[in-house]
């Protein structure tokens, strides 16, 4: 007997939400673009984060 094999094949389209790789290099730019701030904040200034924020 022979194997039917299919004609189309299937397209997968990938998630835009959730956790996969294209959101996880997104979190990691943004948390590398706001550390670079918060250094830049505290070279400017000369106060901590905390104090600039008023929590201190």
């Amino acid at each position: 007997m022979t194997e039917i094999q299919p004609t189309v094949v299937p397209q997968i389209k990938r998630p835009k939400a959730g956790f996969n790789q294209y959101a996880e290099r997104l979190n990691g730019r943004a948390a590398m673009v706001g550390f670079i701030a918060v250094v830049l904040i505290e070279a400017v200034t000369g106060k901590g984060v905390l104090t600039w924020l008023g929590l201190t």
